[in-house]
């Protein structure tokens, strides 16, 4: 009996620490391991980071996450992604999203409250396949070793990588943002 609970024990201690990880610093670590978040990383004024979104749809879909947002490294306050979007599109899938501030007015814009991105902002995919999009600020297209060229649009900048799931989507929407402030 005694062998048996040692082992429980054994197994629980090796399990408890992978409860015990943030979310959002693994998050972190998985994009700061892509070479084309490296300058964004270096330069930017701050970052939110939503670890995992879950998104889903058949002709009207809409997706969600939570994250936290990032001002010098510094967390500053936490954050929830709703997306709603129309059009052709069927299917599921879980990514995580970066969104980089070049600059004090961006990251400023973004934590004022309810920020959103008009259309289908733009973000480049860290894994290979390829996106497109457009949003109020300009358009942007990456595929491929070409994500490397991504550029702040409107003083942010996007990226997601893929967790799992499939989803076909030919569709236009929005992602609204809501901030809340760390005391």
């Amino acid at each position: 009996m005694r062998t048996v609970l040692k082992g429980c024990l054994f197994m629980l201690l090796l399990w408890a620490p992978a409860t015990w990880a943030d979310p959002a610093s693994d998050a972190i670590a998985k994009f700061k391991q892509a070479s084309a978040t490296h300058a964004f990383f270096n330069d930017a004024f701050g970052y939110a980071v939503f670890p995992t979104i879950g998104k889903g749809g058949i002709g009207i879909g809409g997706a969600y996450g939570s994250g936290k947002v990032f001002r010098g490294g510094v967390h500053t306050g936490n954050s929830k992604m709703a997306q709603l979007t129309f059009g052709l599109q069927l299917g599921g899938q879980a990514y995580s999203q970066i969104i980089f501030f070049q600059n004090k007015d961006a990251y400023t814009e973004f934590t004022s409250g309810d920020f959103e991105f008009g259309a289908q902002a733009s973000a480049v995919a860290l894994t290979v396949g390829a996106s497109a999009g457009a949003n109020t600020k300009g358009t942007t297209a990456g595929a491929g070793s070409a994500q490397a060229d991504n550029r702040y649009s409107g003083g942010m900048a996007i990226f997601t990588m893929a967790k799992g799931g499939l989803m076909y989507e030919a569709s236009i929407g929005g992602q609204g943002f809501s901030f809340d402030p760390i005391d």
